[in-house]
């Protein structure tokens, strides 16, 4: 098992350097709503850059569109035909709904033991901390036997068009390797039989789909039998909502419910396809993303139409954020489509893809896993390391697409409660205590001092 990598006094000095960058990187604003012109990860990409010259390093930024640049450093190892590990982190948050926040969301404060800002938990915590251990190991001057790699990508926010699914395409030589380290992991499960902490080896599908509700335009004055695009759209809207497919229970689900150590009954029905639905809504504020975990999941999130306050619309566009389990296809979600919203209203509703990825997954039996274990388990050694799927997407897919092993990981402290954890993602107020950055820095590091040992 590994000891540790850094003393003590070396460890506080990076957390504070990755606590410091990590204010700096929420100042960045690189707010990615999924237009073209947005996003600004250039900002975020020529800091990282700047963190990193003077290492001697080999350095690139690539800006496959304008203003969405991502970072990537090359650290050589001393065996050619060692595996390769990537430390991949985002540089994009998504925006923000400021009256709902305490703080103001892109100070980057640090309030007591906390920096507080959007992007502080998904996923600028691990961006930064991947920049401090990277650039600490190639200060040391110790050469890892396979290459050590950093890429500080833009665009995961809205499916990496602009970032890690345009770069692997085109510039794979330069982001060669055979592992990646990424979002998120290292969440617990508390029970009466122990801890267990999750790593992500699997994600879910994005399936987003854009509606065109159709009608016919007439005066607002007379709606009596219009066809109204809006009217019919709100129905779209419900049926979506209501859609309940099947639960799907697999050996991941399995493995998570019995880590839970829930109780015989309990226990007995989250894994009884019978049972399920109604057992899931007995896990309190975990519920949901339990849920998520093993079903496939529908959330009508964007609604637009209508021309003028007396006019009837003919069309309205709904956006749907669409997540697939492992195995299906744009097929299954048509199909998924077509039962929910019922023909008699699905000849009014054209189908478009917004994005389209297959759920992806990693084997845990690996030398990284091996590595991640022993690394987890000196945080925590009475633990148990489990292999988990996310219901986010992120750009493990695109790696996995090339053949390449990739897991979310990470490390919290002891005083974060998971489930109010979870609400922080993509909500108000997020923010991350310095507990967490100094274990997770330390994570890349006794990885990085395991995985070639």
């Amino acid at each position: 098992m590994t000891t540790g990598s850094v003393d003590e006094r070396t460890l506080d000095r990076l957390t504070e350097e990755t606590a410091e960058l990590l204010q700096v990187m929420i100042r960045n604003q690189c707010v990615n709503d999924g237009s073209i012109d947005s996003g600004h990860e250039d900002r975020s990409a020529r800091l990282l850059r700047d963190e990193l010259e003077g290492t001697g390093v080999d350095l690139q930024l690539f800006e496959p569109t304008p203003g969405r640049t991502s970072l990537v450093a090359r650290y050589p190892g001393t065996d050619p035909d060692a595996p390769a590990l990537c430390l991949m982190g985002h540089t994009d948050v998504v925006p923000v709904s400021p009256d709902g926040w305490t703080h103001d969301p892109f100070g980057g404060e640090r309030i007591g033991d906390e920096i507080w800002g959007r992007g502080a938990v998904d996923m600028l915590n691990l961006t930064s901390s991947m920049a401090v251990a990277f650039r600490h190991v190639v200060a040391s001057g110790i050469r890892p036997k396979g290459d050590l790699i950093y890429f500080g990508v833009a665009d995961e926010e809205a499916g990496g068009v602009h970032g890690a699914k345009v770069l692997l395409d085109t510039e794979w030589d330069a982001l060669r390797c055979d592992y990646v380290l990424t979002e998120f992991g290292g969440m617990s499960i508390d029970s009466p039989a122990g801890k267990s902490l999750l790593v992500t080896t699997a994600e879910k599908g994005i399936g987003w789909r854009r509606l065109k509700v159709k009608g016919r335009p007439a005066h607002g004055s007379a709606p009596l039998g219009a066809d109204n695009a809006l009217v019919t759209a709100a129905e779209v809207v419900r049926r979506l909502a209501e859609y309940a497919p099947p639960a799907r229970l697999d050996e991941l689900w399995a493995q998570r419910v019995l880590a839970m150590g829930l109780g015989e009954d309990l226990t007995a029905r989250l894994l009884d396809p019978g049972a399920v639905e109604e057992a899931i809504r007995e896990l309190g504020p975990m519920a949901a993303m339990h849920h998520a975990c093993c079903h496939t999941t529908f959330s009508p999130n964007q609604i637009e139409g209508g021309v003028k306050t007396n006019v009837i619309p003919d069309e309205v566009t709904i956006e749907v954020d669409i997540r697939t389990l492992p195995g299906e296809t744009d097929a299954d979600v048509e199909e998924h489509l077509r039962t929910a919203i019922g023909e008699e209203l699905m000849h009014k509703v054209e189908s478009e893809i917004i994005h389209s990825d297959p759920s992806s997954a990693s084997p845990s039996g690996t030398p990284l896993w091996a590595s991640l274990e022993r690394s987890m388990l000196a945080a925590y050694p009475e633990a148990r390391v489990l292999p988990s799927i996310v219901t986010g997407g992120t750009d493990s897919r695109f790696f996995r697409e090339k053949g390449v092993v990739a897991y979310g990981a990470g490390l919290l402290s002891p005083s974060i409660d998971t489930s109010e954890f979870f609400k922080r993602f993509h909500g108000h107020d997020e923010r991350i205590d310095i507990a967490s950055l100094r274990m997770t820095t330390r994570l890349w590091l006794d990885v990085i001092a395991d995985l070639w040992d």
